[in-house]
């Protein structure tokens, strides 16, 4: 195996750009924070970073190209790349979708909580991505020496899976359980197989595409990424849908939707086999030295570090990985409240879908407030507004099972306010990643501008993991039962199995979700009156106060 020495002019790659807006992810964005909120499904919206790869020279050759070409010549790279982003979102789509499923079989939020670690690789895949850059096989190629073994590895989890899926969410007998510690080890692997995908993609990227093209990388990885998301949660959620399917699609009804989650998992790892093995054949890596040969794994690690020395970064990730404390309850528990209420999760998945023109045009329009000097003034003045968001949110889940009708479905009107508060959070979502981004690439060292944004983007998607994972944690802690009927606790599994059994039934007197609600709106509050002065004078500071030399 070889790896990646050091060449003058050039900094190291940036590695993530996962944004916090994947849609019902309990981490988000995705990427997905997969966590901005529980019905987005752009994905990468922040782009991705292949236009900041692009070395002088590159950029000079672009400028001085007098006669471009169009996509002649690249067509089939882009479709391509497109190809490989799509098969990307699958896996990450297929785990946004897995809290919703694991919920209509009423597992514990403590359960869902141990779950959401399977989100967390995408968030800190900056850990190993200097040595996936660096590291390969000369006879294999540079990115085919991580993108097949990857690939690969991801059907073989979908297929095997797909095998045992009856076995694993409980459905052979009334008395099986959801095992949950293998669904989250399975999920967390492929989610990491992802990751270490992502990074090798983004890479060949930038060689597989002519350099007058190389922009259209971003295009293919948000595009891409998007679709196979939305392949994966939506699409997969509405046809496992059998009330959908018997509604719209079919003029027989049956017990189960058009497709089960063992034939899609199935179906998507021979498509992973195949689509890899065609590339391992067919697709040859063309070198670029001035793409390819950068910096060396401990070089890159090396930097990351001396940027954490800096005084004013120190500051400010400790504002990135404390400032969505007050958005965990809204952001992780409000989906699966709406859907334990009895909204099926197929509507929820499908109300995304008017959202995405909006999730568009919004970075557009808040960009033009955002690119002066003090960007982060539009991301502190989102910031009570999404917190009051959050506690209409917990509103809407309390109304909910008020207006469910009596054959168990829910007025039109409550649907259009749920769409409605998630436009509105989704106004305060965008301002704060918008302004977020502009003041990263304000604050970067353009001497090593990949690592920098690299580190600072996934510092703050981890700000956004973390949170989510804890306020799943605590919903059971800070929910009170009681035994109507019986004189027996009703906190753990084994307590209102024996308030069943002595005849009684386990109510929720408070529930934990209203509490959290609550604790996260007075900690947003607090945070904000803690940290605010101290990001507006980080946003004050020199350049030479962010530059590591």
């Amino acid at each position: 195996m070889t790896s990646r020495k050091k060449t003058k002019g050039h900094s190291a790659p940036m590695y993530t750009h996962e944004s916090d807006m994947y849609a019902f992810q309990m981490q988000p964005q995705t990427s997905y924070d997969i966590n901005g909120s529980f019905l987005d499904v752009t994905g990468d919206v922040d782009g991705t970073v292949n236009d900041k790869q692009m070395s002088d020279n590159q950029e000079a050759d672009m400028k001085n190209d007098v006669n471009p070409r169009g996509l002649e010549g690249d067509r089939a790279s882009i479709a391509l790349l497109m190809f490989l982003y799509v098969l990307q979102g699958i896996p990450l789509g297929l785990s946004g979708s897995i809290p919703m499923i694991l919920s209509a079989r009423k597992i514990s939020y403590t359960d869902q909580a141990k779950f959401s670690f399977a989100f967390w690789p995408f968030s800190v895949k900056l850990l190993w991505a200097p040595f996936v850059d660096s590291a390969y096989f000369p006879a294999i190629g540079r990115r085919k020496s991580w993108l097949v073994p990857t690939q690969y590895l991801i059907g073989l989890f979908l297929v095997i899976l797909s095998q045992h899926i009856p076995d694993v969410l409980g459905d052979k007998d009334d008395s099986a359980e959801v095992n949950v510690l293998l669904l989250t080890a399975v999920f967390f692997a492929m989610n990491f197989l992802a990751a270490t995908q992502d990074i090798a993609v983004d890479g060949w990227a930038l060689t597989m595409l002519s350099r007058r093209n190389v922009g259209w990388a971003s295009t293919c990885n948000a595009v891409g990424q998007t679709a196979g998301y939305f392949l994966g949660n939506v699409v997969f959620l509405t046809l496992e849908s059998a009330d959908f399917c018997n509604k719209y699609l079919r003029s027989v009804p049956e017990k189960e939707g058009m497709v089960t989650l063992g034939g899609f998992m199935f179906f998507w790892g021979l498509v992973f086999f195949a689509t890899t093995t065609l590339v391992m054949i067919f697709k040859r890596e063309k070198e670029d030295e001035d793409a390819d040969v950068d910096m060396s794994i401990f070089d890159t690690y090396k930097q990351l570090l001396g940027i954490m020395r800096l005084p004013s970064v120190m500051s400010y990730v400790a504002i990135l990985l404390t400032c969505k404390v007050g958005f965990a309850a809204a952001d992780a528990i409000t989906a699966l409240k709406l859907i334990e209420a009895g909204i099926p999760k197929e509507r929820l998945a499908l109300m995304a879908i008017p959202m995405v023109p909006i999730n568009i045009a919004l970075p557009l329009i808040i960009s033009k407030y955002t690119a002066g000097p003090r960007p982060m003034n539009v991301w502190l003045r989102a910031v009570p507004f999404r917190l009051f968001i959050g506690l209409l949110y917990a509103v809407l889940v309390w109304w909910a099972p008020y207006t469910r009708q009596e054959n168990g479905s829910f007025p039109l009107y409550f649907y259009a306010v749920i769409l409605l508060s998630f436009g509105l959070h989704q106004v305060a979502v965008y301002c704060m990643f918008v302004a977020g981004m502009a003041f990263n690439a304000r604050i970067s060292d353009p001497a090593i501008g990949g690592t920098y944004m690299t580190l600072l983007n996934t510092v703050s998607n981890f700000g956004g993991n973390w949170p989510s994972t804890m306020a799943l944690w605590l919903v059971d802690a800070f929910t009170w039962r009681a035994c109507v009927g019986a004189i027996q606790e009703c906190y753990t599994p084994v307590q209102q199995q024996a308030c069943k059994v002595a005849g009684g039934d386990c109510t929720i007197s408070v529930d934990g979700y209203y509490v959290e609600s609550v604790i996260c709106l007075v900690l947003g509050f607090l945070w904000l009156w803690w940290k605010r002065q101290k990001l507006q004078k980080l946003q004050e500071l020199d350049e030479t106060a962010w530059k590591s030399s």
